[in-house]
């Protein structure tokens, strides 16, 4: 399936690498661009098969991002409407459909752990992106640990520092909770002076540390894209922090990060408690959903009658 000759995912990892790792952006080599499993016949039977639960479609008209479903559409329909129109997909759960998705994440996390020393992941996933040529993916961060691999297509990233003034400790706390969605926080155009840019070629990949804010523009061709995400003990303990305070400041304290490992305890214990009493499920933002994808629409995408969904 890597087609790579010791049978890894990365192709030109160098040592001193393994001291970067979520610690400083980098760009490496991968070889998924020649994997079967991104060919067109390989997405439309994802694209078919993908419960209503597992997939964002948005559509950028007038200066917003819609959020849509793609009906019952045949993947090849689906595929023909992002090639000429201005929508962006995230499946969001592959291996649903094909265990071979599962595959290649522990292979990309197998190979990551065995040239880290000490690194140890969990709550790993894979989601795959299926967007428009020219599509511009709006600011916005990731709760995990995060990677962007380019299989096919080309696409221009930008790459933010995660702290004042690109991200607010308030904002971060919001999209913790899910009273925000990742795409609400704040930008500001001037915020590109200060912006890592990376084009990305088919076969080029991007890593960043946590919550590094990012925006993507395609250029004109379809682009397929994968995005990797997973959890360390140390990734947990940040975003506990992270909910906690979110949690205080809601009820007028002043939250602060912890000094030492009981303020560190108390936080996982309120974020865990909060969690398993199910408020933040509760609580969190609706998704408005009011186009279809259509392939016969200019932009390969009608309007509907909006409704609400939760996930």
């Amino acid at each position: 399936m890597l087609k790579h000759a010791d049978d890894t995912v990365l192709t030109d990892w160098q040592p001193h690498f393994a001291s970067l790792f979520g610690k400083h952006p980098l760009c490496l080599k991968h070889n998924l661009h020649l994997s079967p499993l991104f060919t067109d016949e390989a997405l439309e039977l994802l694209l078919e098969r993908a419960d209503r639960a597992d997939y964002h479609v948005n559509w950028a008209q007038g200066g917003r991002r819609r959020e849509g479903e793609l009906g019952d559409l045949s993947g090849k329909d689906i595929l023909d409407a992002v090639r000429k129109g201005n929508i962006w997909i995230n499946l969001r759960a592959p291996h649903r459909a094909d265990p071979a998705y599962s595959a290649l994440l522990d292979a990309i996390y197998e190979d990551f752990e065995a040239r880290v020393p000490g690194l140890k992941t969990y709550k790993r996933n894979l989601t795959i992106l299926i967007s428009s040529p020219k599509v511009q993916v709006r600011y916005h961060i990731d709760v995990p640990g995060q990677a962007l691999w380019q299989v096919r297509g080309k696409k221009r990233v930008y790459l933010y520092p995660a702290s004042e003034p690109f991200l607010t400790e308030v904002m971060r706390e919001k999209v913790v909770l899910n009273e925000l969605h990742e795409t609400d926080v704040v930008y500001e155009d001037w915020f590109d002076d200060h912006a890592l840019v990376k084009d990305l070629e088919p076969g080029e990949m991007l890593h960043w540390p946590l919550n590094f804010p990012h925006r993507v523009n395609n250029h004109d061709c379809l682009n397929v894209s994968v995005t990797t995400e997973h959890w360390t003990d140390a990734l947990r303990n940040q975003y506990a922090v992270t909910f906690a305070n979110g949690l205080m400041r809601k009820v007028g304290l002043s939250p602060s990060r912890p000094q030492g490992r009981l303020g560190l305890m108390t936080r996982l214990g309120l974020a865990g408690a909060v969690k398993v009493s199910g408020l933040q499920k509760r609580e969190a933002k609706p998704y408005h959903i009011d186009f279809r994808v259509d392939p016969s629409a200019p932009e390969g995408a009608s309007d509907i009658p909006a409704y609400d969904l939760h996930k």
